[in-house]
């Protein structure tokens, strides 16, 4: 996987470095995956993209390979505001001054902040299964929370949630990559995650990474949810063409309507869902690389 990519090491901050794949040429294309994953997850698609793209698939600050710092009391240095500087510091290292990005789950967090906070360095945007941290919190219910209880428990004062996963960090981390928990049919755990890469994902989910993992969610329920609400209050819209994917079997179509939660944020949105669970990349690769080049 990614046989023909460059691995690059790109010290971004003070003190923090970005492990990133390069592979392609054409526009570039940056890939922001979620959690609890790694660049790794493009692993289905990056091949066909590739073809048409010099893609840029980076492991988040706080995931894979890239640099974990300790969390800031304010978790400010988790905020995506701040993960989106990175990027961007990433691929202005690589010559990119403005660029494709494609985010799923936490990625398209980042990917969004990067498009509201800076416009100009963001061609086409796209966002994979979520609506913005701001709906998630305002329209979410009893049910929204069982359903995805990390919401509130990773948010939980540090060190209690990260003590209780590493408890049984095994079996949390298959409960969260298990795509049976975001799908209402048949569990392909099987086919979405091999077990090679299944093995990749769990070796990088260790103390460091589960600590930086609840500080990334500190950061939304606290600085995100701020901004988010900042720009909704000053009329701040997201200027890149957005397309918007989601699962049709997840729970982003079970407990929202993206592209009336969108709306708020511009007037460029367009999407559907496709015939997947949360995971889109993984789960259904081949509609979603037509949907994603038609866009792009």
């Amino acid at each position: 996987m990614f046989e023909n990519a460059v691995h690059h090491y790109i010290d971004v901050d003070e003190g923090v470095t970005i492990h990133a794949v390069v592979q392609g040429q054409g526009a570039p294309l940056l890939l922001l995956h979620g959690h609890p994953e790694t660049y790794l997850m493009w692993h289905k698609v990056a091949p066909q993209l590739s073809k048409r793209f010099t893609i840029v698939a980076a492991d988040l600050r706080g995931y894979g390979d890239s640099s974990k710092p300790e969390g800031l009391p304010d978790h400010n240095n988790y905020s995506k505001r701040v993960m989106a500087q990175d990027m961007i510091a990433v691929m202005k290292a690589l010559g990119f001054d403005k660029f494709h990005v494609m985010g799923h789950d936490r990625g398209a967090r980042v990917a969004y902040r990067m498009a509201l906070d800076h416009p100009e360095v963001v061609d086409k945007l796209v966002l994979l299964d979520i609506v913005s941290t701001h709906d998630m919190y305002a329209l979410s219910d009893r049910e929204f929370s069982k359903a995805l209880f990390q919401w509130y428990f990773f948010t939980q004062e540090a060190p209690l949630p990260e003590d209780m996963i590493l408890s049984s960090r095994k079996q949390f981390f298959r409960f969260s990559l298990h795509i049976a928990r975001y799908n209402s049919e048949n569990d392909t755990s099987a086919e979405a995650f091999p077990q090679e890469v299944y093995d990749e994902y769990l070796r990088h989910y260790n103390m460091e990474t589960i600590h930086a993992i609840c500080e990334e969610y500190r950061a939304g329920e606290t600085v995100d949810l701020v901004l988010d609400g900042q720009d909704l209050a000053a009329g701040r819209k997201i200027q890149a063409e957005t397309l918007v994917l989601w699962g049709g079997k997840g729970l982003v179509e079970r407990f929202f309507r993206p592209l009336e939660c969108w709306a708020k944020f511009g007037g460029h949105f367009q999407g559907h869902p496709l015939p997947c669970g949360h995971f889109i990349p993984e789960e259904a690769p081949i509609p979603m690389l037509e949907a994603v080049e038609q866009f792009l």
